[in-house]
C-alpha cells in the first residue's frame, strides 16, 4: 500500500514537469496551432482548441487504469489517479481559478493565489508562441511571491 501511495504522489508531481515540458515544446512548439486559440481567441466556442490536451492526458490515465485492471501493471491504478488528480488541480487552478470559465473562487487572495495569477499573467502577456515564460502550473519563479 505505501508503494501505491509513493507512486501516487511521484506521478502527481512528475505531471507537473509533464506540464512545463510539454507546455514549453509541443504546445507552444508543433501544436502550437492547437494551443494558440488559448493564447488569443479567435472563435466564440466557450470549448478551446486547446481544451485537446486535456483529452490526451485523460486516455493515458485511463490507459493506466486498464493496465491496472487486467492485472498487466500493478500500479496502473497509482500512476492513473496521479494523473487524474493533477489534471483535477490542473483543470481547477487553470481553468476555472485563473481563466475563470466558471465564476467559482474568484476572491482568493492568498499569497500563493496572488503569485500564480501573476505567474500565469506573465505568461499570456505574449500572445505568440516565442519569448514565453512560466510554462507551469503549480510552480513557479519565486520572484512571482514578491511582487
Amino acid at each position: 500500500m505505501w508503494l501505491h501511495i509513493l507512486v501516487f504522489v511521484l506521478t502527481f508531481c512528475f505531471m507537473e514537469f509533464m506540464a512545463w515540458f510539454s507546455h514549453k515544446y509541443i504546445m507552444h512548439g508543433f501544436l502550437w496551432s492547437l494551443h494558440a486559440d488559448h493564447h488569443k481567441k479567435d472563435h466564440d466556442s466557450w470549448f478551446e482548441r486547446n481544451d485537446a490536451f486535456f483529452i490526451f492526458y485523460a486516455v493515458i490515465s485511463i490507459g493506466f487504469f486498464l493496465l491496472w485492471k487486467n492485472d498487466i501493471l500493478e500500479i496502473g491504478l497509482a500512476i492513473g489517479l496521479g494523473i487524474f488528480a493533477y489534471g483535477l488541480a490542473y483543470f481547477m487552478v487553470h481553468d476555472i481559478f485563473i481563466h475563470q470559465r466558471f465564476k467559482w473562487f474568484r476572491n482568493a487572495n492568498g499569497r500563493y493565489a496572488k503569485a500564480v495569477r501573476r505567474a500565469h499573467k506573465m505568461h499570456h502577456k505574449h500572445i505568440g508562441k516565442e519569448d514565453g515564460e512560466c510554462f507551469g502550473m503549480l510552480l513557479f519563479p519565486k520572484k512571482y511571491f514578491k511582487q
